[in-house]
């Protein structure tokens, strides 16, 4: 392979290309031009929030409202893969990687600021007061709550089910299958995945923006390094270097061990808070803080303000929820794609459970022991200079708090390593999700391209930065919302689609009873050899022997009696596993096949069918198991005659008739 050849290995032209030329161009924009790009930031954003601020407000109700509906249907028990499989991740790295890719430096930033604020100046009634440290609390968990984690719920299930029990690319045009079938690999699809690209650039660089200001505040605050724009930048420059570093070594050496990391440094510093500060007040707060939240969580989801709107509400909901909606939204693509990643082999119901309830849970903990502890301080103990500070410089405002307590330093510290832990796993999880967007199906990102995309992002941040700060930020996290808003509304739609079709499978083949075969008496009556089989341990040589000698053939027969009916079928085989695929041009295709897996002997067993002198003898003991389009079927066909294999081939052939047949009413 030439060079040239080489260097575009694994990339997807028609996705990669169009996403740099319009980052690019927009990047050139904001750099060349600040102040002009300022303003269009200032009146996209104005004019996004008077036009569509209703469907931010709507979709995110819907996203919710169909997750909940979706766990507690009977399509809740489907798995995020085929039927046999199990998760590649445990509870705790699984959570882990959660918690660090949805919100992390989001926390680290609003944890104190976003309560204090709210304190200090609430969208309705008197500021400064016990109502307005109630209502603080309220909106800053329905600004943290449930809300966020079902847009990524949404776009993580969809993308896990389609890629990994479907079997599709794992993108964002997946999702649209249901709708336009083989074409999400053209134009439609490749646009899709371009805004894809698009919103997870633009919201990664928001979160690295502030992330970037507040480790600027922390360097400022514990060894006086000026808090300046040149400081930003060249943080942003050597956070995107690890992030970098980390996203070069993959999903398992590099991004889960910095989540796992991030999970310990957040919990000793929030248990530090908790031990330290009021306890039984964060502790009565929290309790009354979810009461508040669950009780009002209608009337919150869907208040726009319209009836007490004045302009100090227009600008709440401009500056706090609608940002917030954006920014989730524009964060969907890569958390949602990253969640489904670390997903596979969990079922709807626990996904959901797992998505929407622990990383809010710990969120809600978090904002209670360090925005009530901050709230606390100011009511209880008088430290006025919080409101006053948090006002000043919203990124001091951890590191303000942490001064009120003892061993300042070294928590702020460690609050600065959490910053840039936090951002690090932001960068390289971003960087992931763009890489599969746009990579070649099946393939993996070459090197090059995962850097390119870890620096772009960081090049973003700084230019938005350098182009109107936050405000830039904000606008940017807005525009990259709007159109993947509609996205994830047909997303769940297609979802909703597949899955009913899938559960009018489920009941075919629960009702349609098997045909008479030749399995049912054992091949002619031989009771005495089905019996020998079914209770003895075969070892690999004999199953991949098998699936030559009696699967294959057995297929081939089948096949070459479709091929004279006039039908395409194809039967391949491998070392380990044999299948016949049935097509069923614009239908659903039926696919039988037989796979060799190993398990544990059983105490019980007679030992192989034959024993071949010489062989090695380990404790392996193998099945010849029958897989589906759905995945594993948990039965063996080892010891099968050709006839009865046949047989069995004609029996899940029929439920699968009959379930087309089904599917046509």
């Amino acid at each position: 392979m030439s060079d040239t050849q080489s260097s575009k290995a694994g990339i997807n032209p028609p996705v990669f290309f169009p996403s740099v030329i319009v980052v690019g161009l927009l990047v050139i924009f904001a750099a060349a031009f600040p102040h002009t790009a300022n303003h269009f930031f200032s009146a996209v954003q104005g004019w996004l929030i008077t036009k569509f601020g209703w469907l931010y407000l709507a979709s995110v109700g819907v996203y919710l409202v169909f997750c909940i509906v979706l766990a507690l249907s009977r399509y809740g028990s489907f798995k995020l893969g085929p039927d046999h499989s199990e998760p590649d991740f445990s509870y705790l790295s699984w959570f882990a990687m959660l918690f660090s890719a949805g919100m992390g430096i989001g926390l680290m930033f609003y944890g104190v600021a976003e309560p204090v604020l709210h304190y200090a100046n609430p969208p309705t009634g008197e500021a400064s007061t016990a109502a307005a440290a109630k209502e603080a609390m309220r909106i800053t968990f329905f600004h943290w709550g449930v809300h966020a984690w079902a847009i990524y719920a949404v776009v993580g299930l969809a993308l896990a089910y389609f890629g990994f029990r479907r079997d599709l690319p794992l993108r964002i045009s997946s999702a649209l299958y249901p709708f336009i079938g083989k074409r999400i690999s053209g134009p439609i699809g490749n646009t899709v995945d371009v805004l894809a690209v698009f919103g997870t650039l633009f919201g990664v660089a928001t979160s690295l923006g502030l992330g970037a200001k507040q480790v600027a505040s922390g360097l400022d605050f514990l060894f006086s390094v000026p808090d300046s724009m040149f400081t930003q930048i060249v943080l942003i420059c050597i956070i995107t270097a690890m992030a970098t570093t980390s996203v070069v070594f993959g999903l398992d050496a590099g991004i889960r061990r910095v989540s796992e990391l991030n999970l310990w440094l957040a919990a000793a510093l929030l248990l530090f808070v908790i031990v330290l500060g009021p306890t039984l007040y964060i502790f009565q707060s929290f309790t009354q803080n979810v009461g508040n939240y669950i009780s009002s969580l209608v009337d919150m989801t869907f208040n726009s303000y319209v009836y007490t709107g004045g302009d100090d509400t227009k600008s709440f909901m401009s500056t706090w929820t609608l940002f917030y909606w954006s920014w989730w939204i524009s964060w969907s693509p890569f958390v949602g794609m990253f969640v489904a990643r670390v997903s596979r082999g969990r079922t709807i119901r626990e996904f959901v459970g797992g998505v929407l309830l622990v990383p809010v849970g710990a969120t809600f903990l978090w904002m209670s022991a360090f925005g009530d502890g901050a709230l606390h301080m100011i009511m209880a103990q008088g430290a006025t200079d919080l409101v006053g500070a948090v006002k000043d410089n919203v990124a001091t405002a951890l590191f303000v708090f942490l001064g009120h307590f003892p061993l300042t330093w070294i928590t702020s510290v460690l609050g600065t390593i959490l910053v840039v832990t936090f951002f690090v796993t932001s960068s390289d999880s971003g960087s992931m999700v763009i890489d599969i967007l746009t990579a070649k199906d099946g393939e993996e990102a070459p090197v090059w391209q995962r850097i390119f995309w870890a620096v772009s992002e960081g090049v973003v941040a700084i230019v938005l930065l350098m182009a109107g700060g936050i405000g830039a930020l904000q606008a940017a996290s807005l525009a990259s919302a709007l159109p993947f808003t509609i996205i994830v509304l047909v997303m769940a739609l297609g979802l909703y689609k597949s899955l009913r079709v899938e559960a009018v499978k489920q009941d075919s083949m629960r009702h349609m009873m098997n045909t008479a075969s030749n399995v049912a008496n054992g091949g002619g009556g031989n009771w005495q050899r089905r019996l020998e089989t079914l209770v003895s341990s075969p070892r690999r040589s004999q199953v991949e022997t098998f699936l030559k000698d009696t699967v294959k053939p057995a297929m081939d027969e089948v096949a070459e009696k479709f091929h004279e009916s006039g039908m395409s079928a194809d039967v391949s085989i491998e070392d380990d596993r044999c299948y016949i695929d049935v097509d069923h041009g614009a239908e659903i295709d039926f696919v039988y096949g037989v796979r060799a897996r190993r398990f544990a002997a059983p105490s019980f067993a007679m030992g192989a069918l034959r024993e071949r002198k010489g062989e090695t003898r380990d404790r392996g003991h193998y099945r010849a198991e029958v897989y589906l389009r759905e995945g594993g079927q948990q039965y063996s066909v080892v010891g099968y005659t050709k006839t009865q294999l046949i047989g069995d081939i004609l029996d899940q052939y029929e439920k699968h008739l009959h379930f087309l047949h089904l599917m046509r009413e």
